[in-house]
């Protein structure tokens, strides 16, 4: 006799037996796991709330301020235009492509030769709210404070699933006098191409007067601290026996001002950072034993996302400490007579929500306007004067006509 199979075999009673219909709770849930759960789907996933572009341990002051604005001249907003473009890191952890700015027309021939130059706008912009941010943060100095003011560049990108959505946002956002921050969610970029990155330390650096002076390899891990609530960082370099050795401890950083200025005119964009943090050689607190013990526990793996792993359970010591984040730094570092331009490339691993990224950056220095931000004495036009010689570097050199961010198609506007 041939094979029945179950579904098709006869009861005694001659009729087709048909499946038992499942329960109506497996019925709902059966039914809501057929719902297409894509990014772009109505339904799809939303990111939790608490994910952030930005870097998860990054603290902001209390009363610290986050602009954005244009500079390379000044178009209408119904010129406004925002564009998805490729970011594997937003991708992933938002579900859809991060937006960026574009003016309708020529981007190019927004500036004016009867307008103030670029950087002279940008500094006016900042003005206020620079010196009203470091008059707060130097009402919190300490022996140990250090106040420092850094410059990047990179893409300022907007999140949103529909670039109209948001558009109005950017739009009511783009000339708004006050903090921008909860107006529209937006990101900075700072992933460049490798090929641009090399093209500035070949070309640039010399053209420039800028001397290397050093290149190194380090390991940066993030701790949170559970007690406090305080961020620890540990920058280590391998030692002659193989295992980690701190060289550097950094705690409490604090950002009091972050300026990203969309340049419409250029490639890429900017952004100024004025943040204080406590330096520390040596950590003289309860809880030096347990950051060694988290160092000496480490295991480099040249293998793993950030370069370092721990075996299960020794990334945190009874609750009161863990790693947050871990870093795998190559850096070369050039200087002139008043500016640091660190070029790096960092593999990230952020164990809080599982992301790894690797970037190339460029970080600008100032250790001469960071000096004077500390000094009693400081004079507020001569800080104003060396920011803006900076600004001025930086848009006439680093923001290109053809550079581009990491994973960005050159677009006809």
């Amino acid at each position: 006799m041939a094979y029945i199979p179950p579904h098709k075999r006869r009861s005694a009673t001659g009729n087709t037996s048909a499946p038992a219909r499942p329960p109506a709770s497996l019925s709902r849930r059966f039914g809501q796991s057929l719902v297409l759960d894509g990014p772009s789907h109505p339904r799809g996933r939303k990111p939790p709330s608490h994910q952030r572009i930005d870097k998860v341990d990054i603290a902001y002051a209390a009363q610290s301020t986050s602009l954005w604005c244009i500079a390379g001249g000044c178009p209408h907003p119904d010129d406004f235009r925002l564009e998805p473009y490729p970011c594997d890191v937003v991708e992933r952890q938002q579900g859809y492509r991060p937006l960026m700015l574009t003016i309708a027309g020529d981007p190019h021939s927004v500036e004016s030769e009867d307008e103030p130059p670029p950087w002279a706008t940008i500094v006016t912009r900042i003005e206020r709210d620079l010196l009203s941010s470091l008059i707060r943060a130097r009402s919190e100095l300490a022996p140990r404070i250090k106040i420092s003011f850094v410059a990047r560049i990179g893409r300022v990108s907007f999140l949103g699933r529909e670039p109209s959505s948001c558009l109005e946002s950017v739009r009511r956002a783009a000339y708004s006098e006050s903090d921008t921050r909860g107006k529209v969610r937006m990101f900075f970029n700072t992933n460049l191409q490798n090929e641009h990155v090399q093209e500035f330390e070949q070309s640039e650096m010399a053209k420039l007067g800028f001397d290397l002076y050093s290149q190194k390899e380090c390991y940066i891990i993030k701790f949170n601290k559970t007690l406090g609530g305080s961020v620890i960082t540990c920058k280590c370099k391998v030692a002659e026996g193989g295992g980690l050795e701190i060289y550097k401890i950094e705690q409490n950083r604090l950002r009091h001002l972050v300026v990203d200025v969309s340049c419409i005119s250029k490639d890429l964009d900017l952004r100024l950072i004025l943040y204080s943090m406590e330096v520390s050689k040596t950590l003289d607190d309860a809880g030096i034993d347990v950051i060694k013990r988290l160092v000496s526990d480490a295991i480099i793996d040249p293998n793993v996302k950030g370069g370092l792993r721990w075996s299960l359970g020794k990334d945190s010591v009874d609750g009161t400490c863990s790693v947050s984040e871990v870093w795998h730094v190559k850096c070369k570092n050039f200087k002139s007579q008043n500016m640091r331009i660190n070029f790096r490339y960092a593999d990230r691993f952020i164990h809080k929500i599982s992301l790894g990224e690797v970037s190339n950056e460029v970080v600008f220095k100032l250790p001469g306007v960071s000096k004077q931000l500390c000094d009693e004495n400081f004079e507020p036009s001569s800080v104003l004067a060396a920011v803006q010689e900076t600004v001025k570097l930086i848009w006439n050199h680093f923001l290109g006509k053809n550079v581009g961010v990491e994973g960005e198609k050159c677009k006809e506007k």
